[in-house]
């Protein structure tokens, strides 16, 4: 009778199982079921109902399981994995504000510190004007008020260098946490959440001094290995070589260190350093790296091509690395240099005088290597092309350093001066001896049987836009370029085949593609590749493709960086070409040059620019006139150095040919500068360009009411907008608004923010692209089938479509509305506009 109960108990309890798992609630699984589902959760999170009731059939100890259950379990084991990488991510950035938290009150208390400092001191001086006996009496408020000056120190001593590294030290950690320099905010680079860093320069002090800080995920030792190797990110540094190290005796090491830098034009010397670098810790755990020059006859192995350089000296700099809880590090990072500003010509003394160049070109540059190499390290980086991102750096830092090798010409390279015309404007060097491998595999390498000829020159601009200018250069290379000499150089490359350019003519198509190979973390270089489309007139191979293949970079193409250069440097290679690929670089580089004070007052002031960019000034007119006459009054320096490969046999030719190209994309690029520069110099100019065109405000204004009068509605959101109100809302709005002359070939006269966007060109450039251009053959048809429609009543709605970009590439739209826009005098037709409507990239 127990055996009964017992039996029908176990059915009861078996029955009310299966009826639980039948009601889909919840389910204990064992140990031995959770490890079988682990290991096909590990080879497919989100598995098929087939690979479930596959799962079941396979796994005895899964069979009392139904698959719906199975699927839940998957569900919720995909929600934890979610929630788990989550709340991982919430600790990482909680950890970040933390250390950034403590960054910034750290940097708030030097603040106060230096507020309190200079409180004191304002306190003084008022009281010696009060007294003035005691000025007369008591000259120590000089040391007040006046930088202390950092002599050189005398390193034939060993025994005396330890006290100068920890005198280097104590200076240096005054610079990076104290109040030893007078810091100040970098124009334009606020903190915030998007910054890299919080930056600044010094206002009154010997030298130039820049500063940084930034919190970076890598550990100190890390930092300090890559901050060491200068000449990897510093794109300045010629070379770096350590002559003596030896143990400081407390756990730190000393180094004798030379440094050869460019030099940025070729109307300047380049700069070396001899220098004392301390590293250590300290008793909280950070790393410090310390540098200052010393005296002595540091010259490095070859004292005459030192010969060539101008002895500049580092003031007490260097980087301070404390590690994080949970990981990564915060770094100050300070540089404080006198460059001997007297050895170059007077126009580029605010080049050698000015903080914000060494803050870009040092300061910032290496914390944003720092970054980029964190970056690359947690795999966050997008690879180009299949490429590693090291391999990109190497690409990167292979065109600038062969553009600088070219820019300065040293002899110990192997670079000789040809004799000059005369003229003495184009610079002609030969390289005999150049090889070019860029790596240490020597099968890569290509030794050209007579070398490689560079032809450079420099150029003052006024009132050119660095950015704006190395834009246009890209972005238009054939306003400037000629085809035939890039396939020269290319050929030269390519096939090792020396021919004077023009014995096999090519016709350059006019189409250029830019392939982005990879960017740094801020945009503020790129990298990529060019290919420029071409076909031989020979008859013979009339159908061979002719295309060129260029590695290129742009920086500094950014309005708003002060202080930083623009760049734009590219060298032929072939299509496939491999990670060691020998490069001949040639290109332009555009230095800011900060403005003298008294230079404001000599601007002109009444000035009109016809320039739609004119009416985008916030504020009153006396405001935008202010700022116009800044702006007019700003000056850089262009350097420009192409190089060519030649036989022998044609050195003479090729010299020939170099110097009269190079004097033509000088030509060329003053006749873009005069385009894109402000009508300050000569308030003429603006008038020549385009004639008749209205003013930008003006031309808003009869956009928007010829809109109106035709389609009965109103382009923007509100009807009671005028004068500058109107032009801003039409600049942003989202529709690309375009408008074209009224010519048997109409080219466009303006375009909004989104229109440029979508032509991907600029105002300047905007004037050179026809109508028929952007359409493809069924947005012509369109537009020919409804032109008759649109000059009869004024306006026409064309369908969907296809246009094309300056960049080649396709861009649909869902409507485009044309319509005349009227001038608002005499109702005379000026120019049709059109506005593409949800317009997007295909």
């Amino acid at each position: 009778m127990a055996m009964v109960v017992a039996q029908h108990r176990e059915s009861s309890s078996s029955g009310s199982i299966d009826k639980h798992l039948d009601s889909g609630k919840y389910v204990r699984y064992t140990a031995e079921q959770v490890e079988a589902l682990e290991r096909v959760y590990a080879e497919c999170p989100k598995p098929s109902s087939l690979r479930r009731q596959q799962l079941i059939r396979e796994c005895p100890i899964l069979s009392n399981i139904e698959p719906k259950q199975i699927k839940v379990w998957f569900q919720n084991r995909r929600c934890r994995e979610k929630q788990r990488k989550e709340a991982s991510r919430l600790q990482t950035v909680n950890r970040k504000l933390t250390a950034m938290n403590k960054l910034l009150m750290e940097e708030n208390d030097r603040l106060q510190k230096q507020v309190s400092q200079l409180v004191c001191e304002n306190g003084f001086m008022r009281q010696q004007l009060h007294t003035p006996s005691a000025t007369t009496t008591d000259a120590s408020c000089d040391s007040v008020v006046t930088t202390p000056q950092h002599t050189l120190r005398d390193a034939s001593n060993p025994a005396g260098l330890l006290s100068i590294a920890e005198e280097t030290l104590t200076e240096f950690l005054s610079k990076a946490t104290g109040t030893a320099v007078d810091w100040v905010q970098m124009p334009g680079m606020k903190p915030g959440p998007d910054s890299v860093g919080i930056f600044a320069i010094s206002q009154s002090c010997s030298g130039v001094a820049a500063r940084a800080c930034g919190l970076v995920s890598l550990e100190p030792t890390k930092i300090a290995e890559i901050l060491k190797d200068r000449p990897s990110w510093f794109r300045d540094c010629r070379s770096l070589e350590v002559f003596t190290m030896f143990p400081a005796g407390n756990g730190g090491t000393i180094e004798l260190v030379y440094t050869q830098t460019y030099a940025p034009t070729t109307l300047a010397p380049a700069r070396d350093f001899w220098t004392l670098r301390y590293t250590t810790s300290l008793e909280n755990g950070s790393l410090v790296v310390c540098e200052r020059s010393l005296s002595g006859s540091g010259t490095g192995p070859n004292p005459a091509a030192a010969a060539q350089f101008v002895r500049a000296e580092t003031l007490p700099s260097g980087y301070l690395i404390r590690p994080c809880e949970g990981g990564g590090s915060i770094i100050h990072i300070v540089d404080h240099l006198n460059l001997e500003a007297w050895s170059v010509p007077e126009v580029l003394r605010p080049l050698y005088e000015s903080s914000k160049v060494v803050a870009q070109k040092m300061t910032i540059a290496a914390l944003r290597y720092i970054r980029q190499i964190a970056q690359e390290t947690s795999g966050e980086v997008v690879y180009g092309l299949g490429r590693q991102p090291a391999v990109l750096r190497t690409f990167s830092q292979r065109l600038s350093r062969g553009f600088n090798d070219a820019v300065n010409g040293f002899n110990d390279d192997g670079w000789t001066v040809l004799n000059c015309d005369g003229a003495e404007d184009v610079i002609i060097a030969v390289n005999s001896t150049k090889n070019l491998s860029g790596t240490s595999n020597p099968a890569s390498s290509l030794t050209f049987l007579g070398g490689i000829l560079c032809a450079k020159a420099s150029m003052l601009l006024q009132n050119v836009p660095p950015a704006v200018l190395v834009r246009f250069l890209r972005e238009h290379r054939s306003e400037w370029a000629d085809f035939n000499v890039d396939a020269y150089s290319a050929a030269s490359l390519k096939a090792g085949t020396y021919a004077y350019p023009g014995m096999r003519p090519t016709r350059f198509t006019g189409s250029q593609i830019i392939m982005p190979l990879g960017h740094t973390i801020e945009h503020e270089e790129m990298l990529e590749v060019i290919r420029l489309e071409g076909h031989s007139l020979a008859q013979e191979d009339a159908f061979v493709s002719r295309d060129i293949h260029l590695l290129q970079i742009c920086s500094g193409i950014d309005e708003n960086a002060v202080g930083a250069c623009s760049e734009l440097v590219f060298a032929p290679i072939d299509e496939m070409f491999p990670d060691d690929a020998p490069l001949v670089p040639s290109g332009f580089r555009i230095i800011p040059l900060d403005s003298k004070p008294g230079d404001k007052k000599d601007a002109v002031a009444t000035n009109r620019t016809l320039d739609l960019t004119s009416g985008f000034e916030v504020g009153p007119a006396t405001t935008a006139g202010a700022d116009a006459s800044s702006s007019q009054n700003t000056r850089s320096v262009l350097t420009i150095a192409f190089q060519f490969p030649f036989d022998s046999s044609l050195q003479d030719n090729v010299a020939v040919m170099a110097r009269q190209y190079v004097r033509s994309v000088i030509s060329s690029v003053q006749r873009v500068a005069m385009a894109i520069s402000p009508s300050g110099i000569n308030p003429s100019i603006g008038a020549k360009l385009s004639p008749g065109s209205p003013e930008a405000v003006t031309l808003a204004h009869w956009i928007c009411q010829s809109y109106s009068y035709y389609l009965g509605s109103d382009l923007l959101r509100s009807d009671s907008l005028v004068g500058d109100m109107m032009l801003k809302q039409l600049w942003h709005h989202q529709d690309a608004i375009l408008c074209c002359s009224l010519k048997s070939l109409p080219v466009f006269i303006f375009a909004n923010q989104a229109g440029l966007d979508m032509l991907e060109t600029t105002l300047v450039a905007l004037q050179d692209i026809t109508l028929d251009k952007i359409f493809d053959e069924a947005g012509r048809k369109a537009l020919c089938t409804d032109f008759a429609k649109l000059m009869e009543q004024g306006f026409a709605y064309l369908p969907a479509g296809i246009c094309m970009s300056t960049m080649g590439r396709h861009v649909s739209y869902d409507q485009a509305i044309a319509w005349k826009v009227l001038t608002g005098e005499d109702n005379t037709v000026h120019c049709l506009a059109f506005s593409f409507i949800n317009w997007s990239f295909v």
